[in-house]
């Protein structure tokens, strides 16, 4: 069988959900398969610099997000790091379009009230990508008795 996919564009951001989405990604490429960890900054973005302070300024929050996202790969094998800015849906659709990735792995994590406030980018992504997209849930945690 020839290789599924060519390449496999994984979005991530700092929660552990996307660590799902990058096993999943990892599972679904084969060796020569493209994998990019694709995270997306906007302005003004805030991020932690090396002492744990937050920074606000734009030049310094997407270098601070290059950093993180350069790390990330190094620990993910084979791993391409693409930071992109602006709007994070569109900013994605139009980078996969650009280089014909195959898939787009993303989590679908957030909770009721984050998606109302702040737009769910999974649906976005699953409305709006030119390739094929796969959502990983997380595994949510319950907390039920045992059956009697």
């Amino acid at each position: 069988m020839g290789q599924l996919f060519q390449h496999i564009a994984c979005c991530i951001d700092d929660s552990p959900a996307s660590d799902l989405a990058i096993a999943e990604a990892e599972r679904l490429a084969d060796p020569d398969t493209r994998l990019s960890l694709v995270h997306v900054t906007t302005d003004p973005v805030a991020y932690p610099d090396e002492h744990g302070e937050y920074v606000a300024d734009p030049a310094s929050g997407h270098e601070s997000a290059r950093r993180w996202l350069e790390r990330k790969a190094k620990s993910t094998p084979g791993a391409v790091p693409v930071l992109l800015t602006g709007h994070p849906g569109a900013s994605v659709c139009t980078w996969v379009d650009e280089v014909a990735a195959d898939l787009v792995v993303a989590t679908a994590h957030r909770g009721f009230t984050q998606r109302v406030l702040l737009g769910s980018f999974a649906s976005y992504l699953a409305h709006h990508s030119p390739a094929n997209v796969l959502l990983v849930r997380p595994e949510k945690i319950l907390s039920v008795p045992p059956h009697s």
